[in-house]
């Protein structure tokens, strides 16, 4: 089972903003074109480009945000050197200098020292199959001036963003929904058939967006759009990363991921702006940031956010972790008042519902970063790759035989209990063993389970009401899979992109800053899948062999503690200065108004979250969430 380490160099990286059309009956011009582009300015403020072609059919935008070589000579789009191909990227790869000696060997010799340049004139000679030789994160446009065809591709985790519009007959793409809502002729239609998953899972996965013929290029996808036709198929995804055997050796396993995570946080590091980590004190940023600052020859600057509510408050665990790795701390200290003002932006930010509450300390950790840095590592991933959840722990505990005996029973004594108790309950009442990983993701976030959403969501006329469908499970994959190895994939292809890292990209985009993400090098990502579950949770260890590693660097007795995550004091919150947010959104008039739910199942959920029932809150946020957006949008 071989994962090379591959030498990092230092070479021109730009995040930024993408967009463009395909439009035959030239519905969309060159003014539409600049109009949807600088919809996105705040993802790349230093340079902008422009591409339509002879007859106004096809367009291509691109804002930038330089990292490294600041120069004009890689703007965008750019032409190939056969001059049949105009792209533009948003993203980094990684193993461009690799890349670049393969063309060479193909006698191709690039004019700039650009990652974009080598992308493209790596779709010029290999095609589509390009983006299995790609090692980054990226969101791709390519258009075939010989063949009039456009090409959209996204990398395989799902790491950037890149959002579509398709009505039969024209096509425009963005990296994020407010640009494509510019468009004359997008509709702003609701997609009711966005809203069972959203109250399902606190999020909208793709391909779905709140908007109808809006959509999310998948994870790992690629689109050819033609005249006549949009082709929508997967080039490069996770399951095509397992393999038949596991890795089981403990030695072998722990010398790879330390080779595999060093190399990827050396390669994430350079840049020629001021560079840092963000930093909440938990075991996943506190190994980034351990080997980042192993690698450089100065302090790391380190961001992290706390919490007044000293029960929320890990700030002073991050302090210890930055003081032992002698980093240059930043920290912030995030009061009520600070939630408050930040809530009413979020609609706009995520452009539709979005149910993380954390996106708040995340918006905040990243704009307390931009006055420091430009570019920031992030440790989204590890919990899905080495089981960090409590839903890994759950998935094992239903997969014994005995669990489906008893669960029944069982549930029906926890609901006459406390308030934790009632949650377990819920949890325990799954539909069928199809649907069991995303139940146990559902319940696991406090959300609504399938039976409480088809008692909450107000029927509509003519329509028939359907259940969320995750076609995930209905793949076949190199070898058999354990339940808990079935929830980390759920997590992998919905939760952390259209979740994590969809909060992460849009909260440090508002403020221009990029932030990597090493443990999802795909590299990292095919060990993780195919190592061994008594490498990832040992009897009551999860992220074991990711943990053996950390304490190589920082000692056990800083992480001596209960995992909470970047958690925000909702439930307090939502009794104090956020219940005006109760009262705006959640009463019957509004919700009659908005008729998306059923006001007295509402309003019994209320009472029962004030007089006790703790574990509802966020169903109660994501409540919020969604008429707050339904207020503001339609």
């Amino acid at each position: 089972m071989p994962y090379p380490f591959i030498m990092a160099f230092v070479y021109p990286l730009f995040m930024c903003g993408i967009a463009g059309f395909y439009s035959p009956s030239q519905t969309f011009s060159a003014n539409h074109l600049t109009t949807i582009t600088r919809r996105l300015n705040h993802r790349g403020p230093d340079a902008e480009g422009f591409y339509t072609n002879a007859n106004n059919t096809v367009g291509l935008g691109h804002k930038r945000l330089s990292i490294i070589d600041l120069s004009q000579a890689a703007n965008q789009p750019m032409t190939s050197q056969n001059g049949r191909y105009i792209m533009v990227y948003n993203g980094e790869v990684y193993n461009f200098k690799q890349l670049t000696a393969l063309l060479n060997q193909h006698g191709i010799f690039c004019k700039t020292n650009s990652d974009t340049e080598v992308a493209l004139e790596l779709f010029a000679l290999k095609g589509a199959n390009f983006v299995h030789l790609l090692n980054g994160m990226f969101a791709i446009a390519v258009y075939d001036t010989q063949l009039h065809r456009l090409h959209l591709f996204r990398d395989i985790m799902g790491i950037k963003p890149l959002f579509y519009y398709w009505n039969g007959a024209d096509f425009a793409f963005a990296s994020e929904l407010k640009a494509l809502q510019q468009l004359p002729g997008v509709a702003h239609a609701l997609n009711h058939e966005a809203i069972p998953y959203f109250l399902h899972i606190g999020y909208i996965p793709a391909p779905h967006t709140i908007y109808r013929h809006c959509y999310k290029l998948p994870q790992g996808y690629s689109a050819t759009i033609t005249p006549h036709n949009l082709s929508i198929q997967p080039c490069h995804t996770l399951p095509t990363l397992l393999h038949e055997q596991l890795l089981t050796n403990e030695t072998q396993a722990q010398q790879t991921f330390a080779t595999l995570l060093t190399d990827a946080v050396q390669q994430q590091m350079f840049a020629d702006v001021p560079f840092g980590a963000f930093l909440s004190g938990g075991v996943d940023s506190s190994l980034i940031t351990a080997i980042a600052q192993s690698l450089s020859n100065k302090p790391v600057n380190t961001f992290t956010i706390g919490f007044a509510d000293t029960g929320f408050n890990e700030a002073h665990y991050a302090r210890k972790v930055a003081q032992h790795l002698h980093t240059n701390h930043h920290e912030l200290i995030l009061t009520e008042q600070d939630a408050l003002q930040m809530v009413e932006r979020l609609p706009d930010i995520y452009d539709e519902p979005f149910a993380d509450s954390s996106a708040i300390p995340t918006l905040l950790v990243s704009q307390l970063a931009r006055r420091h840095v430009t570019v920031t590592l992030s440790g989204e991933g590890g919990d899905e790759l080495f089981w960090g959840y409590g839903s890994y722990q759950w998935a094992y505990r239903l997969s014994n035989p005995l669990a489906q005996w008893v669960r029944q029973p069982a549930a029906a004594v926890f609901s006459l209990m406390g308030s934790r108790y009632k949650r377990v309950a819920h949890l325990l009442r799954y539909p069928n063993t199809q649907t069991l990983p995303a139940h146990i993701h559902s319940q696991e976030l406090y959300f609504f389970s399938l039976a409480e959403i088809t008692r909450l969501v107000c029927p509509k006329p003519n329509a028939e009401q359907t259940a969320p469908c995750f076609p995930l499970f209905n793949e076949h994959f190199a070898r058999n899979l354990s339940l808990p190895e079935w929830q980390a994939l759920f997590e992998m292809t919905y939760y952390l992109p259209d979740n994590l890292l969809t909060k992460v990209d849009r909260a440090s985009m508002f403020y221009a800053l990029e932030t990597r993400v090493p443990y999802l090098d795909h590299r990292i990502v095919a060990f993780a899948l195919n190592l061994a579950p008594h490498l990832k949770m040992r009897n009551n260890t999860t992220k074991y062999l990711l943990k053996q590693l950390l304490y190589t660097y920082l000692p056990q007795r800083l992480f001596n503690r209960p995992k909470r995550g970047f958690a925000v004091p909702m439930v307090k919150w939502l009794k104090t200065d956020l219940h005006y947010l109760i009262q705006k959104y959640l009463n019957p008039d509004t919700l009659n108004t908005c008729g998306i739910v059923n006001a007295n199942h509402v309003a019994l959920l209320l009472h029962r979250f004030m007089q006790g029932d703790t574990y509802l809150y966020n169903r109660i946020w994501l409540l919020i969430v969604l008429h707050q957006w339904l207020c503001k949008n339609r």
